[in-house]
C-alpha cells in the first residue's frame, strides 16, 4: 500500500508539473504580427516604425514583429500579405499606398482569419478590424488655412500633391478644397502630385516658379517633405519664404526646425501614437477581452481617444500644431 501510494504522489505531482509546464508555455506565446506599410523613404513612415519597435510588447518578446516595405506599390503589399497569411502571422498592422487596391490584401486576410487594423492611411474594406489615425481632411483645412491666412486671403497658389489614390491624399484634398471654396480671391495655378517626395517637389516647383514667375504667392504641400522640396526651390531663385508661405503636414525633423526659423507652417501627426496604437488593437484582438493595452499613448490621449475596450472600429489621433514655442520640445522627444 506504501508503494502504491508513492507511486500516487509521483504521479500527481508529474500531473501538476505537466499543467504548470502547459500554463506557462500559453502565458509565453509569442505573437507573430506584421507591418505592411507603403514606404520608408521618408523620415515620417520611419518615425513610425522606429515606435512599433519600442513598443513594449516588442521589448519584452512578446510579439515577434516583422515590417514589410511596401516600396509604394500596391502589388508588392498584396504580395507581402499573401506571405503572412501562408506564414499564419497572428495579426497584421496595414498602412496602404492605395485606399482601393489595398481592400483587395485586407479582404484576404480576413478569410483567412487573421486580423487587420489599419494605421496612417485608410484602406476601402469592411474587414478592416479597427483604423486608428488622423483626421485628413482637417489636416487638409489646417494647412491651407495657414496659406491663406498669411497670403491676406487673396493671391495665387499651387497645390503639392501625395500619391494619387492614398487617403490621405485624397482625404488632404478634400480638406485645402473646402477652405479654398471659401475663398473666391485665391487662385490654384497647379496643382499636380509629387508623390511625398522632397527631391520631387524640388524639381516640381521650380517648373512652376520657371513657368509663373512673380505669380506664385503660396505654397500648400500635402506633407513636409514635399513643401522642404518648394522651400528649397524657391531658395534656389532667390525667393524667401517668409515672403511666400509654405506648409506642410507630419512634424518631420527638418520641418520642425523650419517652423522654428519662420520659413514655412506645419501641424504634427502623432506617428508614436499611430504605431503603438495600431499594436495595441490587433493584441486585443489576438488575445481577446482580457487584453490591456501596454503603450503610454492611450494615457497621453485618455480624453481625446479613449481605449473604450479596444472594440472602437475608428480611433483618431489629434493634430498638434507646430509654433515656436512648442517646436523645441517637440524635437526633443526625437532623441
Amino acid at each position: 500500500m506504501q508503494k502504491i501510494g508513492r507511486q500516487l504522489l509521483a504521479l500527481t505531482a508529474l500531473c501538476s508539473m505537466v499543467t504548470t509546464s502547459n500554463s506557462l508555455a500559453q502565458a509565453k506565446k509569442t505573437y507573430k504580427i506584421g507591418a505592411a506599410v507603403y514606404g520608408l523613404k521618408a523620415e515620417f513612415m520611419q518615425i513610425w516604425v522606429n515606435a512599433l519597435k519600442q513598443h513594449p510588447s516588442v521589448k519584452d518578446g512578446t510579439v515577434q514583429l516583422t515590417v514589410f516595405d511596401g516600396n509604394y506599390d500596391a502589388l508588392t503589399q498584396n504580395n507581402q500579405f499573401d506571405t503572412m497569411i501562408t506564414q499564419k502571422f497572428d495579426g497584421i498592422i496595414f498602412a496602404p499606398i492605395d485606399i482601393q487596391a489595398g481592400a483587395e490584401a485586407v479582404d484576404k486576410a480576413f478569410k483567412a482569419k487573421i486580423p487587420v487594423v489599419g494605421s496612417n492611411t485608410q484602406v476601402n474594406s469592411k474587414n478592416l478590424t479597427a483604423y486608428i489615425g488622423s483626421n485628413d481632411v482637417l489636416a487638409g483645412e489646417l494647412v491651407a488655412q495657414s496659406v491663406v491666412t498669411r497670403m491676406g486671403g487673396k493671391g495665387n497658389v499651387v497645390i503639392l500633391e501625395g500619391p494619387i489614390g492614398q487617403s490621405a491624399q485624397i482625404q488632404r484634398r478634400q480638406g485645402i478644397m473646402k477652405v479654398l471654396a471659401k475663398n473666391k480671391n485665391i487662385k490654384v495655378l497647379e496643382q499636380k502630385t509629387a508623390n511625398w517626395s522632397r527631391a520631387e517637389a524640388l524639381t516640381l516647383t521650380e517648373n512652376w516658379l520657371t513657368a509663373h514667375p512673380g505669380q506664385i504667392n503660396g505654397i500648400i504641400g500635402q506633407n513636409d517633405e514635399m513643401a522642404l522640396g518648394a522651400i528649397e526651390a524657391l531658395k534656389s531663385q532667390n525667393l524667401d519664404p517668409k515672403k511666400i508661405p509654405v506648409a506642410g503636414v507630419d512634424g518631420v525633423t527638418d520641418a520642425i526646425l523650419s517652423v522654428k526659423k519662420g520659413d514655412m507652417a506645419s501641424v504634427l501627426q502623432d506617428a508614436s501614437a499611430q504605431a503603438q496604437g495600431a499594436l495595441d488593437l490587433v493584441l486585443r484582438q489576438a488575445i481577446g477581452s482580457s487584453y490591456q493595452p501596454k503603450s503610454n499613448i492611450w494615457k497621453q490621449y485618455a480624453t481625446g481617444m479613449p481605449w473604450k475596450g479596444g472594440t472602437q472600429k475608428v480611433y483618431s489621433v489629434p493634430w498638434t500644431p507646430i509654433t515656436t514655442k512648442n517646436a523645441d520640445q517637440l524635437l526633443s522627444q526625437r532623441k
